[in-house]
């Protein structure tokens, strides 16, 4: 069978591609084990520097499949309320528990609709660079659900939460264009340009000490959800560990030097 997921590397970045065209990539077992694999062993990866994530075909994730839902197929969808839960948990909910865990960044390049479970996708990425084909819908209510995935947790976050209300509230479906405006994506592209401008964002974050890349990351992230002394704790530990880096001191020489860095990962 052919996987659900194709990753290729080119050199500090993974391009990371849901590859299930026919379900316009929908989070089936097939999609998300794989991609569950790849997301647990980024982080020991030391020359993985950013991940870009899109979709194959014209989606870029049309979220849970609806087929699976009708007949029961998925553990999300079947058994008792306990074992449903338990589907959730032991399945799509993983996909958000790694990308919270993951310290690589993350670019997702929006090639088309970002459905239900899909616009959540997204969102478990740092940064979204959309086509101008692409579109965003919180649309779980259209199935009578409620976002299973972290959704009510990501979503506010990235539009503020009277527009997540709208979005999960209404269904409405946003626009590329009317993503920018929410500040949903970073930056719209016409659709042949997008994985070049992903992949050329990636390359400018490669460009930087690995180690460092992944601490701002997470020193960002983490700052997100604490007070401002325990942000500069922690900011401390990370210029701490960062200091006693050899790529941090080769930095500083390239600049005094005017020159390339030459940065080896340690």
């Amino acid at each position: 069978m052919d996987s659900k997921i194709e990753i290729v590397r080119d050199g500090a970045i993974a391009r990371v591609t849901l590859n299930a065209p026919e379900t316009r990539n929908a989070l089936t077992r097939e999609v998300v084990e794989p991609l569950c694999a790849f997301l647990a062993g980024a982080n020991a990866d030391d020359s993985l520097s950013c991940i870009v994530l899109t979709g194959a075909g014209k989606g870029f994730c049309s979220g849970g499949n609806i087929k699976d839902m009708r007949d029961g197929t998925d553990p999300m969808f079947a058994g008792t309320p306990h074992e449903m839960q338990e589907g959730y948990r032991n399945g799509i909910q993983m996909v958000p528990k790694l990308f919270s865990r993951l310290d690589v960044p993350v670019i997702a390049a929006v090639n088309g609709p970002a459905i239900g479970a899909g616009c959540d996708l997204a969102c478990m990425c740092d940064i979204r660079i959309a086509s101008t084909e692409a579109a965003f819908a919180e649309s779980f209510m259209r199935v009578g659900l409620v976002s299973g995935d972290g959704g009510a947790w990501l979503l506010p976050r990235a539009v503020g939460v009277p527009r997540a209300l709208e979005m999960a509230l209404t269904c409405r479906t946003l626009n590329a264009e009317e993503a920018l405006g929410w500040g949903l994506v970073t930056q719209v592209v016409e659709p042949d340009a997008l994985l070049d401008r992903a992949m050329e964002m990636a390359d400018e974050i490669a460009q930087f000490p690995p180690r460092s890349v992944r601490l701002n990351k997470r020193l960002i992230l983490r700052s997100a959800e604490m007070t401002l002394e325990g942000s500069l704790e922690l900011s401390a530990a990370f210029q701490a560990i960062v200091q006693n880096t050899a790529d941090q001191k080769e930095a500083v020489l390239a600049l005094l030097e005017k020159r390339a860095p030459e940065f080896i990962g340690k």
